[in-house]
């Protein structure tokens, strides 16, 4: 839809269109600074922004394809609401969304406001910055304000606020659970139609729920933890005049209660991206141009301040230096937070009381040093562009647990359990509407598909009758490579209209999928737009480069809130940011038939020129006038495997940066890339040498130990043109040997299960079931997302495991989770368990409570895991949320 319309901005008029006592924002020095921010981005430095902007004012209404909406006029609060979300949306929400779309969540807003009890006790800045806005995270945006107002209010409309809370997070419960997928955030309806989410996309759906009732919420997100090889995002509410957290579908019988206490509690940094220019009274660790990021690490943890002076070689300060705080996760020094220096080389930041890496830089000149938050008051880092090769020893500790847990009665818990298990049910009921194997088989059969498409079908879970309505109007090869091409994500979401796109657009490459952006129907708007002769310029991959350099306006704001524009809102614009610009580029190159992408290793651009093999990639390079791949040299890591590392893992134990203008950009050696041997061990890829282009690297060495710390390794290396740069792959392992930790009573009893739901008549002891020798004993807390990562890592093991040869007893708290536990695990929710399983029952919950006293532990907290022996010794010990936790266990067995 064209969206090149007339643009009437009347600033001078527009300051004074509103009576004192009818504004949305009354506070007329930041009405004043948002409407100049919206005015100085209306000026063309952004692109083409005014024709997106669709209001009119001189009759205050929203103009759309060169026509007004038959719709009541605006009112000056609503005006006043529009601007402020133009001043600062994201330029993609700018481009790709129309501003009727605004208008309507605006008017929802308005409306929540209106008629929920709490409305109009909700603080102007609260309302503004925390119901207002649509967006929450990188989601496409949607109609799940409106969708979840009507379903929701009903439900709350009688509660306080904070029951309000509780209550929209049972809802959300109901209609998503977790489970973990690649990064592109699905819409909140896209989220419920397939009933699963990762974190971040649990917390995006759980904001609009709360949002869409006025009640104010905000995505809190921890970028790493510092304790394990993860990250997590949740949510806080605002409920009379304080915030509170909660699990995103994840009820609890009370607020400021998850999972999460605890590993939150160690955690390094807590933070949120607020819309717009917030004057509110958190810390602000950086503000963008349309966002203010601020640190809530004090709401969860112990912390401290650290300062950090940056200085060149001759110790004067660097003014506006990048410092990036780095925090050690999947074995990459990942950058947290960014900062700038003041104009005497100062920063800093408040964090958990653990460590991390700060790295600063300026033009191209960078060093780094490691902080210790609590330890450290002044860290002095020296700026260089001469740097040592040899090996340095960080050794990284995260903070220490310090879990405050709010009260809730054995009645309180009771009834949150009763209430979760029969939302489970809810979701479940809804999910077996799903097609099944048997069911997609037959559909296959039917339509004489190829074998294995039935993995299409099931795989769209919620979409099903999108992909099967595809599948049954082109029961043919084209159809099945063009799903082929999506991820699973993309088979839960996407539409029969960018199917369509694909498929009838038959002279284009098949695959509509880029990067992470959403998908959009783009080959059919690029063929109807572009003339003959433009398709046929075009098509020359050497014209296209050109056009694209002197067309796209590539912009340079570092800070800005960058949201993945759609192919058409580039071309429309003429402007965008690199990201977009280069996703722009591969989605019009396939268009015109030239295979095009986005290297998934190293993110450059990439095209197959013509004549050439498919495999062979050219670096696209925008400045240059002639395309050349850069040179590159080859990368040996020399390693000596280990009883317990046999073969170092990408993520797990080391990772590969390579240093562009001073900054680390992370080469993303993911699991399956064809290109690299299809693996992301040591074995498989830098045994006999990986190829990588010339440049400065750095590489990144550790273990994670079982009590969160690691001893890390780093050392920079280059790569020459040609020749093969040997580095030592230097893993330091624990020496110490295996500690008893404490006792267990393997004559202690449980309730044994045949692995297929039918229980034994009576209890078990420990050692009758695993005999004499050592055992691994889990408890576990079935669907939480904790007892999800555990089970995945225990598969991951499963080699390892099996090999040791020795019981794992996996014991669930109740008859109905150890269903629900078997039937997940016939899903393949988890991958395959060893072999040595055994499932159970914790009666009454004596094994839990038994490890918890004779280690005298300071919570509840699930899954429990220990290494034992029928001898009554603990060798190993792991509660609540641990990523890797099969690597730590089998760090322990090697040693017994």
């Amino acid at each position: 839809m064209k969206r090149l319309l007339a643009y009437l901005f009347l600033a001078s008029a527009v300051l004074c269109s509103c009576s004192d006592g009818d504004h949305f924002i009354t506070d007329k020095s930041y009405l004043k600074t948002m409407r100049n921010t919206l005015s100085e981005r209306l000026d063309g430095r952004e692109g083409n922004l005014k024709g997106f902007f669709g209001v009119n004012y001189d009759n205050k209404t929203i103009q759309v394809n060169n026509g007004y909406i038959n719709d009541s006029k605006l009112t000056d609060p609503e005006i006043e609401a529009i601007e402020f979300l133009y001043a600062y949306m994201p330029l993609a929400d700018f481009t790709d969304y129309p501003t009727d779309y605004f208008l309507q969540n605006v008017r929802a807003s308005f409306k929540a406001r209106e008629e929920m009890p709490w409305g109009m006790s909700v603080p102007e800045i609260i309302f503004r910055h925390f119901v207002l806005p649509i967006r929450v995270n990188n989601e496409n945006l949607d109609t799940s304000r409106t969708v979840f107002y009507e379903e929701l209010k009903p439900r709350v409309e009688n509660l306080s606020m904070k029951e309000a809370i509780l209550e929209v997070n049972h809802w959300c419960h109901e209609k998503v659970t977790y489970q973990p997928s690649d990064a592109r955030t699905s819409s909140p309806l896209a989220s419920v139609k397939t009933s699963l989410g990762r974190c971040g996309e649990e917390s995006t759906f759980t904001v609009a729920a709360l949002r869409s009732v006025g009640i104010p919420a905000r995505q809190v997100y921890t970028p790493r933890w510092a304790h394990t090889d993860d990250n997590h995002a949740w949510v806080e509410a605002w409920a009379d005049g304080e915030w509170y957290f909660l699990g995103a579908c994840e009820p609890e019988a009370v607020l400021n209660l998850g999972w999460f206490n605890a590993p939150a509690s160690r955690g390094l940094l807590m933070h949120t991206k607020v819309f717009g220019h917030y004057e509110g009274p958190e810390e602000v660790m950086l503000e963008g141009p349309n966002y203010t990021e601020i640190n809530l690490i004090d709401n969860y943890g112990s912390t401290a301040r650290a300062d950090v002076k940056v200085v060149y070689e001759d110790g004067s300060g660097v003014d506006n230096a990048k410092v990036y705080f780095m925090i050690y996760n999947y074995a990459e020094f990942y950058p947290a937070v960014t900062k700038y220096t003041d104009s005497k080389g100062n920063t800093f930041l408040t964090a958990g009381k653990g460590d991390m890496l700060a790295w600063a830089v300026k033009d191209g000149k960078f060093g780094y040093g490691k902080i210790s938050f609590g330890k450290d008051d002044v860290v002095m880092i020296a700026i260089s562009d001469k740097h040592s090769f040899d090996p340095q020893e960080i050794d990284i500790v995260p903070p220490p647990e310090n879990a405050d847990l709010p009260f809730v009665s054995d009645e309180m818990r009771a009834e949150n359990n009763r209430r979760t298990q029969y939302e489970d049910s809810l979701r479940r009921a809804y999910m077996d509407t799903f097609k099944n194997a048997e069911e997609a088989a037959a559909f296959v059969k039917e339509k004489g598909l190829e074998k294995g498409s039935e993995r299409f079908i099931t795989g769209s879970m919620g979409n099903h009758e999108t992909i099967m309505g595809f599948l049954s109007a082109h029961p043919d090869k084209r159809a099945t490579d063009l799903l082929g091409t999506l991820s699973q994500k993309d088979l839960r979401d996407i539409t029969m209209e960018n199917l369509l796109d694909s498929y009838d657009n038959t002279s284009s490459i098949l695959g509509p999928r880029v990067a992470n952006e959403f998908l959009t129907p783009y080959k059919s708007y690029f063929l109807e737009t572009l003339s003959d002769e433009q398709k046929k310029n075009l098509s020359n991959p050497d014209n296209l480069i050109a056009w694209t350099r002197d067309n796209i306006k590539v912009l340079d704001e570092p800070t800005a809130w960058m949201i993945p524009m759609s192919p058409k809102g580039v071309f429309e614009n003429r402007a965008a940011f690199a990201s977009s610009r280069d996703v722009f580029f591969v989605s019009i190159a396939r268009t015109l038939g030239i295979n095009a992408r986005i290297d998934p290793v190293t993110g450059k651009v990439q095209y197959v020129k013509p004549g050439s093999t498919a495999s062979s990639w050219t670096d696209v390079d925008f400045e240059a006038s002639v395309q050349t791949s850069a040179p590159q040299g080859t990368l040996v890591l020399d390693y000596n495997p280990t009883p317990l590392i046999s073969d170092p893992q990408y993520y797990s134990h080391f990772s590969i940066s390579k240093i562009i203008d001073g900054s680390t950009s992370l080469l993303s050696f993911d699991e399956g890339q064809v290109d690299m041997g299809g693996g992301v061990g040591w074995k498989d890829i830098f045994r006999q040498g990986a190829k990588m282009d010339v440049g400065t690297y750095i590489i990144a060495m550790g273990n994670r130990l079982s009590d969160g710390s690691v001893p890390v390794t780093a050392q920079l290396f280059t790569i020459e043109e040609g020749k093969t740069t040997h580095v030592d792959l230097t893993i330091r392992e624990s020496t110490a040997g295996v500690s008893v930790l404490g006792e267990f009573n393997s004559e202690s009893t449980f309730r044994p299960s045949d692995n297929k739901g039918n229980l034994e008549k009576e209890n078990a002891t420990i050692l009758s079931k695993t005999g004499r020798g050592f055992f691994v004993l889990g408890v576990l807390e079935v669907g939480k997302e904790p007892t999800n990562h555990t089970l995945r890592d225990i598969a991951a093991a499963k080699a390892a495991f099996e090999k040791w040869g020795r019981p794992i007893i996996l014991l669930c708290q109740d008859e109905t989770a150890l269903s629900r536990l078997i039937k997940e695990i016939d899903e393949g929710r988890y991958g395959e368990l060893p072999s040595t399983v055994m499932l159970g029952i914790d009666t009454d919950g004596a094994i839990a409570s038994q490890i918890k006293d004779n280690m005298k532990l300071s919570n509840d907290n699930l899954p429990l895991f220990i290494i034992g022996d029928t001898f009554n010794k603990i060798y190993f010990l792991s509660q609540g949320y641990t990523i890797g936790i099969g690597d730590q266990m089998q760090g322990t067995i090697v040693k017994l």
